[in-house]
Formats: C-alpha cells, structure tokens, sequence
C-alpha cells in the first residue's frame, strides 16, 4: 500500500493512480481525517515499489502479506486511524455497534400470508431486519427451490412481498442472491443483498453485487478456512464497497459415527476474525446446528464470544415449513433467545477482548 503524505494534493494522489493503472493493476483509494492510502488490487509483482516511493506526495510505501490487506486492522488504521470496529448503517439500525443486531425470518417464502405472518411475530419479538428466501439454493433438483425458481415475475412478486412487509413492520430487509442473473432485480428491492455460503467462492458474483453499492451479508463456505473467507471479502471491497457483514455458518462435520448437528459451528472463528478484521461478523446458529433445540444455548454462545449479532430461521409452525422446518423457531421462542442474547452482551460488555 501506498501512504500518501498528509499534505499530499489531489494531482499527486491521481499521479499515483495513474502510475499503478498503468502497471494494469487497481488502486483503491481511502481518504481519512489525516492521510490518505492507496491499496494495490491486483499481482503487486507487476509494480515497481521503488519507483513508486520516490513519486512526490508519496510519505512510504509497505508491503502487506496478508491476502485481504482491504479488509485488515493494519490498512484501516493507516487511513483512518480506525483501531475500533466498523459500523454498518441499515436506515436506523447499527450493525457492528455495542448492540447485537437480529435478522430473523423464514428459510423460504411460501406465501404473503405466510410472510407477513412470520414478519410480525418477529417485529414483535425484537428482531431488527427480517429475512427471507426467494431463490434457494438446495441440494437435489427435486426439492423446493424457492418461489424465484418459478420465473421472472414470480421472483418479483415475491420481493414485493418482502419489501411491503419490511415498510409495514419497520424492517430492513435482506434476501439471498444464487446467481449473477438475480442481482439486479433483487437490489431493486432489499437493503441487503446476502451471498450465501455455496456462493462464497463466485468471485464474478462477489464483484457484480459489490457494484451495487448495497450492503453484503457474506456467508462463510462450510469448508473454507478463516484465511479463505477473509480473501474473498477482499473481492467485494476491490469493487469499493466496503460494508460486507461477514457470517459465521458452520463447517462440515468430520469423524465416523452420527453426526448430532447439521454443521459444526464454529465459535473461535468469531474473536480470531475480530482480530484480523474491522468488518462486523453475525452467527448463524439455524443451519450451524439444524436443530431447534439448539438455537437458544448456541446464540447466547455466540453473543458471548462476540458476535455482532445473529440469524436465526422463524416459522409460526414449523411443522408445516416447506424447507429446514428442523431448524426453524417459533416468535416467542426468538423473543426468548433476543432477551437472552441482550442479557448476555450487558453481562459481557467489556469482558470479552477482541
């Protein structure tokens, strides 16, 4: 990266660019309080560093290792003097802030009585966002894909669904994208656009909805390692937008025998990504566990290693559910686990060191 000088002008900074433009590389430009830095986004063996520190306005030119450089503690607080965590702003909702944010919802949905149904009982329960499946990426061809699969405007009537049910209930709303084809229609209608954990390692996809200038719910693939997920975060602020909220999802069970939870989920990842990153980073305890039972001890867990909030699946019946009703939890049962969670935070403020 590249720290200009603080008194460096805007034809010294754009000189830069130029030059790294010119070695057919990126530059992402962060202008903060005192200085500002410019990042290298592409094969920094193309470049000529030495060359580059001798340019006027340029104060010293480092290297960074780490492969989500954009993303690290370090490249923030270079140009912002950023040593706390990002704050994301949904309309009135913080996320990343001293309060756990809950987006809460149904896996699918089936129907706008169902939805607006599902979005009260969550309203009601103390949920800040609601969330709902349009198009759902699913295993076998021959279970529910999600409303979406059924064509254009079914897709788009149910996103009107989603968006006349967040404006009534006073919540943002967020939806998960399966491919690039889907981008522009959703973003027309939700305030977060989720990439899910199947979709982490489509970088064309990362790109196309970065573009959108929205904010990205990212999901960790259930096979990626710590390192893998953060570099992938790095292909959405390549694109300039930096307001990703990273999710933690579960990783693949290992060993022989049963496997008593649909993922094993992995809690030590929430500090050591705090650690590494700025980005604010949810758990998801529905598909970690993909059980019922489990949701209310793994959120509090969750909240107590200090998670920036949660996702959890909600269904009025989830017997009836067409997708994941296993892992499904009614409204005061998600009233519980908020109580809980905001119990939890007030008794960990302070303790928990990241």
């Amino acid at each position: 990266m590249i720290v200009m000088e603080g008194e460096a002008t805007v034809e010294q900074i754009e000189n830069v660019i130029k030059e790294i433009k010119r070695c057919r590389l990126r530059a992402d430009l962060s202008k903060g309080k005192y200085r500002s830095v410019i990042g290298i986004v592409g094969d920094e063996s193309k470049i000529n560093f030495t060359h580059l520190a001798i340019l006027p306005g340029v104060k010293e030119v480092l290297r960074i290792e780490t492969p989500y450089k954009l993303i690290s503690r370090g490249y923030a607080k270079l140009w912002e003097g950023l040593s706390g965590d990002k704050i994301i702003r949904v309309g009135d909702i913080e996320i990343g802030g001293e309060e756990p944010v809950f987006i809460a919802g149904p896996c699918a949905i089936e129907s706008k009585a169902q939805l607006f149904r599902i979005a009260e009982g969550v309203k009601m329960a103390g949920a800040h966002i609601l969330r709902g499946g349009i198009f759902k990426p699913r295993s076998s061809v021959h279970s529910f894909q999600g409303l979406g699969a059924g064509g254009r405007e079914e897709a788009r009537e149910a996103l009107d669904w989603l968006r006349e049910a967040g404006r009534k209930f006073e919540l943002p709303v967020i939806t998960e994208v399966r491919g690039e084809t889907q981008v522009d229609l959703v973003a027309d209608y939700v305030d977060i656009i989720q990439i899910g954990a199947r979709n982490m390692y489509d970088q064309d996809l990362l790109a196309q909805v970065a573009k959108k200038g929205k904010p990205v719910l990212f999901k960790r693939h259930f096979g990626a390692g710590v390192e893998e997920f953060l570099s992938f975060a790095e292909y959405i602020v390549a694109e300039g937008n930096r307001d990703i909220i990273l999710c933690e999802r579960g990783l693949v069970p290992i060993g022989k025998g049963k496997n008593y939870t649909r993922y094993i989920l992995d809690l030590a990842a929430v500090p050591v990504i705090q650690k590494e990153t700025y980005l604010p980073i949810l758990v998801d305890p529905s598909h970690a566990t993909g059980r019922r039972d489990l949701i209310f001890s793994m959120s509090c867990a969750a909240i107590a290693a200090g998670a920036s909030g949660l996702m959890i699946e909600v269904h009025y019946n989830p017997a009836e559910a067409l997708v994941d009703g296993q892992q499904m939890i009614t409204p005061d049962e998600l009233k519980d686990v908020i109580d809980a969670c905001r119990r939890v935070r007030k008794a960990t403020r302070g303790i928990v060191k990241t």
